[in-house]
């Protein structure tokens, strides 16, 4: 039997791919593993949201992912009798270095993170699947099969369930994943489509339901999207299929030929009832799936992961008390349970078949849409919504409010904005940054870190930063801010840096 693991990562799609990445930043003992013999070469996931790509920056990995991607998506909205160009994230966005939906297939943000990865001694062990995981003392012992049919046994202080809706970590765990299936079959394809305008994004809303069509680049154009037609026969979906939806459904004269890939498939709400049971935890589609709407799935368990990571690491350091992974449930639950519901409520108005919600995609959309377009606030709230730029922490056990909160600027537990522009480049990085605004002359010459200074870096931000006035500001490891307050008084933040990363 080898030497013990910190954490064992059970499935290597992005999540898990993402969680290795921060593992590693963090110099964690860890071994990846996932039953399958390669990375996904389908497109599957197609967009990368805003925040996810402020997080993966703090690694290096997002510049490459843009440099594969397109950012110059267009969004039409085809509706009865007229045709909306939806401006993509003009408004509510002028906080971030990457304003834009970054359209990039799944396969190739696989093969940037294992790159990544690779470049730093770190081998996804592709073909090896767990058997099963038994709490035994400190440790799990874990049974792994390799494709050879040969077996091994690790012993792992956390084990991590990557491993998609059908997780064996979930299983093994006990863990129930509660929900239900929509009655709708859906149509997937990436191929070519002869007739659409290239580099948009269009969408047609019909009283039948909603069909897409995204811009790829690879492995084919255009992923398309749609509901099985009512009364078309079931079984092996066909181009023949695809074309008669796209007659159909659209006034225009598309043409639908080379296929890469095609195939049926049905969606889920479902979550974990726990994303934590002792030593095994859940990120991604192990702990919620849902449509995808929005294009929410894939971006909300990168995130899961890099909320969970760099807490695994600083607990087996030793350097967090082991009540810190509690706070990884209370924070990621409640956003796997919104995404849930606002991906629901997106679902349920583009594809039911109920007079009512039929009757909105068909009569009130044409004459409601262009003057939701027009809201620009109203706009800008929905942005920061998809963006997931407004995921914030503010109510978890880890973010604290000291005296004097600045009555502007993010609270504790919001994203750190990058304001002004450069700020979360400045402070990226596997560790704690303390930010100290306003004169330098006022901050002491040794501020709290103490130490701590390994784990905690200290910036004098001096009256350009995201708060007005006299402020410090304590930013996690994932870009959160976990403490502030105003004035020059660091009693409180001690005492937050006693609780959460004490000195041992």
């Amino acid at each position: 039997m080898t030497a013990p693991l910190d954490v064992l990562v059970v499935g290597a799609g992005p999540t898990g791919l993402a969680l290795a990445t921060q593992l590693r930043a963090c110099d964690t003992l860890f071994r990846i593993v996932d039953r399958s013999l390669d990375r996904a070469r389908e497109s599957r996931a197609p967009a990368i949201q805003p925040r996810t790509l402020e997080m993966l920056s703090a690694f290096g990995v997002a510049d490459d992912l843009v440099d594969r991607g397109s950012t110059a998506v267009r969004l039409h909205l085809h509706l009865p009798r007229r045709v909306l160009h939806v401006p993509v994230f003009d408004v509510g966005c002028d906080d971030t270095p990457y304003p834009f939906l970054l359209f990039l297939p799944q396969s190739e943000t696989e093969a940037v993170l294992t790159a990544h990865l690779a470049a730093r001694d770190v081998t996804v062990e592709r073909g090896t699947e767990l058997l099963g995981a038994e709490p035994e003392g400190p440790y799990v012992t874990c049974r792994l099969r390799r494709r050879d049919g040969t077996e091994e046994t690790v012993r792992a202080r956390y084990v991590v369930g990557c491993d998609g809706a059908h997780s064996t970590v979930r299983a093994q765990a006990g863990i129930a994943f509660e929900g239900y299936a929509y009655p709708q079959t859906f149509l997937l394809a990436d191929l070519e489509a002869d007739g659409l305008e290239p580099g948009i994004a269009h969408t047609y809303m019909t009283a039948s339901g909603l069909l897409f069509f995204f811009p790829l680049g690879t492995p084919a154009t255009w992923r398309m999207i749609a509901m099985h037609p009512p009364g078309a026969p079931g079984g092996e979906v066909t181009l023949d299929l695809l074309q008669r939806i796209a007659d159909d459904w659209t006034p225009d004269n598309l043409s639908l030929r080379d296929p890469v890939w095609m195939t049926s498939f049905r969606i889920h709400n479902r979550g974990a009832t726990r994303y934590r049971k002792g030593p095994f935890f859940l990120a991604g589609d192990a702990a919620h799936i849902h449509s995808p709407a929005g294009g929410q799935g894939m971006n909300t368990g990168i995130q899961d992961a890099l909320n969970l990571g760099w807490k695994l690491a600083h607990v087996c350091r030793g350097a967090a008390p082991e009540e810190l992974l509690d706070t990884y449930e209370a924070e990621r639950a409640p956003v796997g349970h919104g995404v849930r519901r606002l991906t629901d409520r997106a679902f349920t108005v583009g594809t039911s078949s109920h007079p009512a919600p039929r009757l909105a995609r068909t009569r009130l959309a044409p004459h409601l849409a262009p003057l939701l377009l027009r809201a620009t606030g109203a706009r800008a709230r929905l942005f920061r919504t998809v963006s997931e730029l407004g995921i914030h922490y503010r109510r978890g056990p880890a973010s604290v409010t000291g005296p004097h909160r600045p009555r502007q600027g993010p609270h504790a537990g919001d994203r750190l904005p990058d304001t002004p522009a450069g700020l979360q480049r400045r402070v990226a990085g596997p560790g704690y940054h303390l930010l100290l605004t306003g004169p330098t002359h006022l901050w002491p010459e040794d501020p709290p870190p103490g130490g701590r200074r390994d784990l905690v870096s200290t910036h004098h931000l001096g009256t350009r930063s995201p708060w007005p006035g006299i402020t410090h500001a304590l930013v996690r490891p994932d870009g959160y801010v976990g403490y502030l307050a105003g004035g020059t008084d660091l009693t409180g933040l001690r005492t937050y840096l006693d609780r959460w990363l004490p000195v041992l």
